[in-house]
């Protein structure tokens, strides 16, 4: 009778080991960590604050984190938009639907992986076939990958196109609008863009709350990408903070500091979630009422 009683806690005592070992051990090491110079090979000595203070103090901590909320106010508006544009439109009754919804959704599962990164680059290199196919209007090639102006777009689109996931989200919170609320507003004379508008996009808000929250955060820790399209480059224009936290900490071996800095973008993505849940109530309708 007494192992029923812990019975519960034994299922999940795999679960809980791995969240301690794998977790809050490095979630509390990193913090503790941020306050000394430690550099992997010799024991941590305590040095304050003076990580952070060096943060502050460094031009290229400054271009990474200016980089990185240009890349994020770009892409997850974008991905959300497109994510949602797609799955309003295979919310509709049309032929080979299975086969559209399937065919949107691959990219989510492949876009992360270090092989289609790797394609990336090459389809937007010099001789890349992005320049193949414009050459065929006319259009000179364009050096997507060695101009600052244009490498931050190529990056970023890679991202824009996995929109996968937050589409199939959207498409059940679609699928779970009454059909009489759409068939009242036709009898009334509305439009489709006012039935979008009045309708379909205040029901389905709570759940735009949650791919924004999803997206913004997955936005400011993007790394793959980044780093094996362009390595930051060029000039620095495509140089996001998980790429400098990732320098400091493995190729410089300054661990200290990049604990501080994994902390400031701790920070950062907590103020930035903070500001979303509290515009929540401006906005986000529940079918019980506002919360």
């Amino acid at each position: 009778m007494k192992l029923k009683k812990y019975e519960g806690v034994i299922y999940i005592l795999p679960w809980l080991v791995g969240l301690m070992i794998f977790t809050a051990f490095p979630f509390i090491a990193s913090f503790l960590l941020s306050f000394t110079n430690y550099n992997l090979m010799s024991a941590p000595s305590f040095v304050g604050l003076d990580n952070y203070r060096t943060m502050f103090e460094n031009e290229l901590f400054k271009k990474s984190i200016t980089t990185t909320f240009i890349y994020v106010f770009v892409t997850v508006p974008l991905k959300l938009s497109f994510a949602l544009f797609i799955a309003y439109i295979l919310n509709f009754k049309i032929k080979g639907v299975n086969f559209f919804r399937t065919a949107y959704y691959l990219p989510s599962i492949l876009g992360g992986s270090v092989a289609i990164a790797v394609l990336w680059r090459f389809l937007f290199s010099d001789s890349g076939l992005i320049n193949l196919i414009i050459g065929f209007f006319g259009i000179s090639s364009i050096s997507w990958l060695g101009n600052p102006r244009y490498a931050i777009f190529t990056i970023s689109l890679l991202r824009v196109w996995q929109f996968g996931s937050p589409m199939v989200i959207f498409l059940a919170a679609l699928k779970n609008i009454p059909e009489s609320l759409y068939e009242a507003a036709r009898i009334d004379g509305a439009s489709k863009v006012s039935i979008f508008f009045r309708i379909t996009l205040p029901l389905i808000t709570p759940i735009v709350f949650f791919n924004f929250i999803m997206q913004l955060v997955q936005a400011f820790q993007e790394f793959n990408g980044p780093y094996i399209i362009t390595g930051g480059g060029p000039l620095y224009s495509t140089y996001l903070f998980p790429l400098y936290i990732y320098d400091n900490a493995f190729k410089y071996f300054r661990m200290g500091y990049g604990s501080a800095l994994s902390w400031f973008l701790f920070i950062i993505i907590m103020i930035f979630t903070l500001i979303t849940f509290k515009s929540e109530k401006y906005w986000v309708h529940y079918d019980g009422g506002d919360e």
